[in-house]
């Protein structure tokens, strides 16, 4: 088997880097709940789209929930409920209008 504890001929401590490990995977899992925020609004928008024929309102609301997006990376308070506002809206519109 492989040995794990040497790395390029320097000793390996998984202690090293946990503190980096642990920032890479926060940013990895808001970078996906926002994401998938984001991609849930398209589909919506695109919903908006095909069955009520509101074009310009589903490349609106694509344009604003790609912004929200991009709030809620900025924004670490924001986060995914930027998009999560964005997609309400759209939910309340297409199923009310």
């Amino acid at each position: 088997m492989a040995e794990s504890d040497t790395v390029a001929g320097h000793t390996y401590s998984p202690a090293m880097d946990a503190k980096t490990h642990e920032q890479t995977y926060r940013g990895f899992v808001r970078f996906v709940e926002i994401g998938t925020g984001v991609v849930i609004c398209w589909v919506l928008a695109l919903a908006i789209g095909g069955i009520r024929e509101a074009w310009l309102l589903a490349i609106l609301g694509v344009i604003v929930s790609g912004a929200a997006g991009a709030v809620g990376a900025l924004a670490p308070a924001v986060g995914w409920r930027g998009p999560l506002v964005v997609a309400i809206l759209l939910l309340l519109y297409l199923f009310f209008a």
